[in-house]
């Protein structure tokens, strides 16, 4: 058992993740989730150190476990869309579409669960309502003033991409 106290050492996992040794990282954050199974943190930190490792499978549970606990609101969010990115890269889209949904009802405003959530509404098979969640995502969030000019009908086109106005 080591003497450094719990929060060195996480923020020690946390820096030699972010330093490019993730091994290393993963390694003592297998121990302290060992230590502290309960603590959501090191759960939301141990599965983000997997999918840094490309071990998204080994990820999953750290996620629901992280999401399941006490995380601060910047961090659920986060881990949200770390599960449901981590399910959308192992093929399991449902479970994927359903963390998505949860996460945008929840923080509608984190514009990165939308985005993500696109991805795999393309990977699915419903390109429409893919680019329709990218067009709405443009305009909102555009600084680029001949983008801007034309935000009315990005939004318009959005909500009707099958153009049955015209018809």
């Amino acid at each position: 058992m080591t003497t450094e106290p719990y929060d060195g050492r996480l923020a020690r996992a946390v820096a030699l993740r972010t330093g490019g040794r993730a091994d290393e990282a993963r390694e003592l954050l297998l121990a302290l989730r060992a230590e502290f199974p309960d603590d959501a943190v090191v759960a939301y930190q141990t599965a983000w150190t997997h999918d840094v490792l490309d071990r998204e499978a080994e990820a999953v549970a750290h996620y629901r476990a992280a999401i399941a606990g006490d995380l601060p609101e910047a961090d659920l969010r986060d881990a949200l869309l770390g599960l449901g990115s981590t399910l959308r890269a192992l093929g399991r889209d449902d479970e994927a579409a359903e963390v998505f949904a949860h996460g945008v009802a929840r923080f509608p405003e984190y514009r990165p669960l939308r985005v993500f959530r696109a991805m795999l509404r393309y990977n699915t098979g419903d390109a429409r309502e893919a680019v329709a969640d990218l067009l709405r995502l443009l305009a909102d969030t555009t600084e680029d003033p001949d983008v801007r000019q034309y935000r009315r009908a990005i939004s318009a086109y959005a909500d009707d991409l099958d153009r049955s106005w015209l018809g």
